[in-house]
């Protein structure tokens, strides 16, 4: 059971409170600022409020996009006129017409006021509205003006017929430019997309060219270890060679340094009986060693030399120094110079 004190009075909330409510917008929270456009979804949205709502959710204004309604969370999808696409509801606007014209004549029990005009007058005629349109100076101004003033010789137009001409004109515009928006944002796209490929595709690139060095790398070792293998198989054979000869000079000299021994001590014995019995034997093998030591075996002149192993890398190393990207034509020219020089 409620109880009510005495002395206190509770308003019951009036329909203007509920109205108001009704106008707000679930964005901002304060009624709504025309123009007002309607959702797919029928709730109502500031046409500012939405266009911050659909810029935060695409940032990089792509042609359309994609938000939800933050009253029922439906998926509003735009197309490429963005949040301009969308309808705007002039029931409302004119129902936020209606209840601020209330507000402003003191609620719904006052008489109402007599609406003030918020349309400006001529700074010539102060008590003169605007309401011509002077198409050849392109100014808006007020009847006065034609008739009497700077404007007498001009040709004039009404108001509404210029500002419905130029309102579509300006709207045409929006749309144009919204479309270029478009297009812009679907070049932007293809640069990215294209930055990405350009990316991928050195890599590709860097990875081929670092498998191109990689094989250019491990034939240049194997040649290498293969001439190092000549080389070294070269140089085994003449020193094998040179040690073989060495140990029959070796050989000879030892035979050669006994048989020395063995005439000095035939010398040095006495008898001229003994002597002669073994002379001519001495005799002949000593002249035998002598002449053999001078008709001994010995390497050919440059024997030691090494200069026919050398090798020469000019060429090669002209022929990578032009290397570039799509240069095999080059490389053709250069081999077949190469083996022509040979011949």
């Amino acid at each position: 059971m409620d109880v009510q004190r005495p002395g206190s009075v509770v308003r019951p909330p009036s329909p203007m409170d509920s109205l108001e409510k009704q106008l707000s917008c679930p964005i901002c929270l304060d009624m709504f600022t025309k123009p007002v456009v309607i959702l797919p979804c029928q709730h109502n949205l500031c046409r500012g409020c939405a266009s911050d709502l659909y810029d935060s959710r695409n940032p990089y204004r792509y042609s359309g996009g994609v938000f939800r309604c933050p009253t029922c969370r439906f998926e509003v999808v735009l197309d490429r006129h963005g949040v301009h696409g969308l309808q705007r509801n002039l029931l409302v606007e004119n129902i936020i017409d209606l209840y601020k014209q209330q507000q402003q004549g003191g609620g719904p029990e006052a008489p109402p006021k007599p609406k003030e005009s918020k349309e400006p007058m001529c700074p010539e005629h102060e008590d003169e509205k605007i309401n011509i349109y002077c198409a050849t100076c392109q100014v808006p101004t007020c009847s006065m003006c034609k008739v009497f003033g700077q404007h007498k010789d001009c040709e004039v137009a009404p108001l509404a017929s210029v500002y419905q001409a130029q309102r579509g004109e300006l709207s045409d515009a929006i749309d144009a430019l919204a479309a270029g928006n478009g297009r812009l944002q679907a070049l932007l796209a293809q640069m990215e997309d294209a930055g990405r490929a350009v990316q991928d595709n050195a890599q590709r690139a860097k990875l081929g060219l670092a498998e191109r060095f990689d094989l250019l790398y491990a034939v240049l070792e194997e040649r290498k270890a293969a001439l190092l293998e000549r080389v070294g198989r070269e140089q085994d054979e003449k020193v094998a060679a040179l040690r073989a000869l060495a140990r029959r000079y070796g050989e000879r000299l030892l035979a050669s340094a006994e048989l020395t021994d063995e005439a000095v001590r035939a010398l040095e014995r006495g008898g001229a009986a003994h002597f002669l019995l073994a002379s001519e034997t001495l005799i002949a093998q000593t002249r035998d060693a002598a002449a053999g030591s001078l008709g001994e075996e010995r390497p050919a002149p440059g024997f030691e030399k090494m200069d026919h192993l050398a090798l020469s890398t000019e060429s090669v190393e002209a022929v990578l120094a032009k290397m570039d990207f799509g240069a095999c034509d080059d490389f053709e020219d250069a081999e077949e110079e190469e083996e022509e020089e040979e011949e």
